[in-house]
């Protein structure tokens, strides 16, 4: 199998990326701790890095924002009313926003910063310079609740919009109990977050660490009108050569989304790459419906 060409970019560009925040940390060395001195600064920098490198690679109709999630109970599509009892809903902060400028309006804009309507979401993503035990129940609760904000709500399960891809990105990790495998640990508490029974598409579709391993979810053969299914979670641990593998799974998301049928009806191109490797399964979590 080829596609060489594209892993051996894409692995030098993630290294560019971690190249360029060791320079952050460099520049900046705390005396206390690893990292920078300026915590705040120091997540603030990952979280611009991040939307930077995301906005080189992307549709031009798609820009990487921070900011919220409105949505209004008011009509949509063609006069549809099935809002009308609910409420006015919107999003917790969100880190980034990937969202379809090119379609869609937005409510409120300053620099990268937007209040957007959730028609035109395309991926929602926490970003953390080191992943903690204590970040993975509340960031993945937001996500799935920016997931639930952006539920289409017109037609029938087969004719509703997919929705966003959900992920958890660091540039580095740490982990206090060492007995127990962070892989295990992630899919114990994504077991407990999910024990509802979610909807597919509000359940998180990568937890990883730029620098070394990710846990993605398999999108399942189901048809959206499946009353049920199963979530399938795997692992993978990435050498030096190997970590293209977690931003191409980034950008391979964000473009299954962008390119689903339920959005448009334009051909997603070759645009990503990953060599056969054994991913480790984790195990299945059941869901109500695909979205």
């Amino acid at each position: 199998m080829d596609g060489r060409r594209l892993q051996g970019f894409w692995n030098q560009e993630v290294l560019a990326l971690l190249a360029v925040y060791r320079q952050f940390e460099t520049l900046l060395p705390s005396p206390h701790f690893e990292g920078a001195e300026h915590r705040g600064e120091d997540g603030r920098y990952v979280e611009a890095l991040l939307r930077n490198y995301l906005q080189k690679y992307l549709p031009k109709d798609l820009e990487v924002l921070t900011g919220f999630i409105l949505r209004p109970a008011v009509k949509t599509g063609k006069n549809t009313r099935n809002r009308k009892n609910e409420a006015d809903q919107h999003s917790t902060q969100l880190d980034i926003i990937v969202y379809d400028t090119g379609t869609y309006p937005v409510f409120q804009r300053m620099g990268e910063t937007a209040i957007v309507p959730p028609e035109g979401v395309i991926a929602v993503l926490s970003v953390k310079k080191t992943l903690r035990d204590a970040d993975l129940s509340a960031e993945c609760r937001a996500l799935a609740t920016a997931g639930h904000i952006c539920r289409s709500d017109e037609g029938q399960p087969e004719d509703r919009r997919r929705g966003p891809f959900l992920a958890l990105v660091g540039a580095g990790s740490q982990f206090a109990d060492k007995l127990v495998a962070k892989e295990t640990k992630i899919f114990q508490k994504l077991q407990d977050l999910y024990a509802d029974r979610s909807k597919f598409d509000d359940m998180v579709g990568f937890i990883g660490d730029l620098s070394g391993w990710y846990v993605f979810k398999a999108r399942p053969t189901t048809s959206p009108t499946a009353d049920s299914g199963v979530a399938r979670y795997f692992y993978l641990s990435l050498e030096k050569d190997e970590l293209h593998h977690s931003f191409q799974f980034l950008i391979s998301g964000i473009l299954s989304v962008y390119y689903d049928d339920t959005r448009r009806n334009v051909k997603r191109p070759g645009y990503t790459a990953f060599p056969a490797m054994p991913a480790q399964k984790l195990g299945g979590i059941p869901f109500k419906g695909l979205r």
